[in-house]
């Protein structure tokens, strides 16, 4: 199998001006770790602000190493697919043959190796890699935390699904018909879509994301009145 020529990182964020540097943060230092061994692999990042009223875009603004673009859906299933569409239209004009798409969601902070190990797995053949998450812990009461655990396992051959920490060629997207442009569960759409279409895929706990565990999210049924109801 080829390795991907191209990786690009998409990141959906609404109102997310005090954790999104964070974000951004570890997406750099995981691009200079994936540049470092594969210096002639093409990088992008990309930021989707979504119906963003705070200072999200200064953020974006602020970094060299970042586009932003804009949509005012207020739908993370738009966000993320706009997303895609700007990282597959990118790629062409960087004319790579293959593309390797990362997504994950501004409150949250991706490992340094995330980059390298997908495109390890990409070049193996994997189409799909669903990562695990792990809340911040100082964001749960002790109780919230235990229950979370107890209900999430982070080893290989897990069966949950985060948009947070998602990986995918740009091919395998296409087969499977994208994001559903959906309020909620967008990840868990495709993730299903994929593995219904024959994509060779991995779900592994190798790659952790640590996300926030905030109770009011940007998204309603989503990961924060989940865990709202872990407090519960």
């Amino acid at each position: 199998m080829t390795r991907p020529d191209a990786v690009a990182v998409v990141v959906p964020a609404r109102d997310e001006e005090d954790l999104l540097p964070g974000c951004l943060d570890a997406v750099a230092a995981a691009v200079d770790a994936l540049r470092a061994t594969h210096p002639l692999v093409h990088t992008q990042v990309l930021v989707v602000l979504d119906a963003c009223r705070d200072g999200s875009a200064q953020v974006v603004h602020d970094r060299d190493d970042v586009v932003a673009l804009t949509t005012l859906a207020g739908c993370v299933g738009v966000a993320r697919s706009e997303g895609v569409e700007a990282a597959a239209a990118w790629a062409a004009d960087v004319g790579a043959r293959s593309v390797w798409v990362a997504s994950t969601d501004a409150d949250s902070v991706v490992p340094a190796h995330w980059l390298t190990a997908h495109l390890s797995w990409a070049a193996d053949g994997l189409g799909l890699v669903v990562g695990t998450v792990e809340p911040r812990p100082g964001d749960l009461s002790p109780a919230a935390l235990s229950a979370w655990h107890q209900r999430h396992t982070t080893a290989d051959g897990h069966d949950h699904v985060h948009g947070a920490n998602l990986g995918f060629t740009l091919a395998a997207y296409r087969s499977a018909g994208g994001f559903p442009r959906l309020p909620t569960h967008e990840d868990v759409g495709l993730v299903t879509a994929m593995r219904q279409a024959g994509v060779p895929s991995l779900a592994t706990g190798s790659v952790p994301v640590v996300t926030s565990g905030r109770r009011a999210g940007r998204a309603p049924g989503g990961f924060a009145d989940y865990l709202d109801g872990l407090g519960a």
